[in-house]
């Protein structure tokens, strides 16, 4: 139902212009101009923390709370569709969740060196770290979104398929843990670590 939100979906609106394909255009342009809108809100909520120093900083937290509620409206939409919108509840379905993608994109920018929504990048980064040996500041994270990706859209594919009102649940149950996890603090969990691998 999504059209991509970053560079594919910029290739997907040229394509739309060159097969003559208004559905694909505006579902394209939707996705472009919500993905941006998410930034754009996303992008202010991280910006001049002086309390964003460690592993995960409020900000990301923040941010990811507020693209849960854009979730929520999402969900709220899709459950009104029964899960099998059409016309301009797609199209307003696509933007919220294209705002979301945003609103991730902006908030894991902050973690440095890697990418939720976007995987180009990432794989770019683990690829290019393997065979240098010089792993970045995030490696392991970006290695583990990476493995995430196959299964996550398995599970979505099959559930907007057969499923359909399962669908939210499970686009906004990991929103949801990494935001509690990390209010309940992924520093001391962390450091609980660090103490039993220095045993």
């Amino acid at each position: 139902m999504c059209s991509a939100a970053s560079s594919p979906g910029l290739v997907l609106l040229a394509l739309s212009a060159g097969i003559q394909d208004p559905s694909l255009a505006v579902h394209s342009g939707v996705a472009l101009a919500g993905y941006s809108a998410g930034v754009l809100l996303a992008a202010p909520i991280g910006a001049n923390r002086a309390d964003d120093e460690g592993t995960w900083p409020p900000s990301v937290t923040t941010t990811l709370v507020a693209e849960f509620c854009v979730l929520a409206v999402f969900s709220a939409g899709w459950e009104i569709t029964g899960g099998r919108p059409g016309g301009t509840a797609q199209v307003l379905l696509i933007a919220a969740l294209a705002v979301g993608m945003g609103m991730q994109s902006a908030a894991v920018r902050k973690l440095g060196g890697m990418s939720t929504t976007y995987l180009t990048g990432t794989l770019t980064s683990v690829i290019a770290g393997l065979v240098t040996r010089d792993r970045p500041p995030g490696f392991a994270r970006s290695i583990g979104v990476l493995v995430a990706i196959v299964p996550g859209a398995v599970v979505g594919s099959l559930l907007s398929q057969y499923a359909p009102a399962w669908l939210p649940a499970v686009i906004m149950a990991p929103v949801a843990v990494v935001a509690i996890a990390s209010v309940a603090g992924f520093e001391q969990v962390k450091a609980h670590f660090g103490q039993r691998r220095s045993r």
